[in-house]
């Protein structure tokens, strides 16, 4: 378990993703999604470090494959990049 699970991270979406998520038609669900598993440990829930940075990461949330960094001093989780599946 990540150290990281007690904490609460804010969960903001850069243009991309946004642009994206505005697309989806089940963008609550995925928001809460989001909310329940990264929300809560974005060290957690199956993700992985890209290129060895421990802070940039990538999972599969709702359906949905997340590119995402996080900032532990300001407890926030910045999705970059969101590709939905199908």
């Amino acid at each position: 378990m990540s150290r990281h699970r007690s904490r609460s991270y804010r969960i903001t979406y850069a243009p991309p993703a946004d642009d994206t998520l505005a697309k989806m038609g089940d963008a609550d669900q995925f928001r809460a999604a989001m909310e329940r598993t990264l929300g809560r440990d974005p060290y957690g829930h199956g993700s992985a470090s890209v290129d060895q940075e421990r802070d940039r990461r990538e999972a599969t949330v709702g359906g949905a494959i997340v590119l995402y960094y996080v900032s532990g001093s300001v407890l926030t989780v910045t999705v970059v990049r969101l590709v939905p599946f199908g």
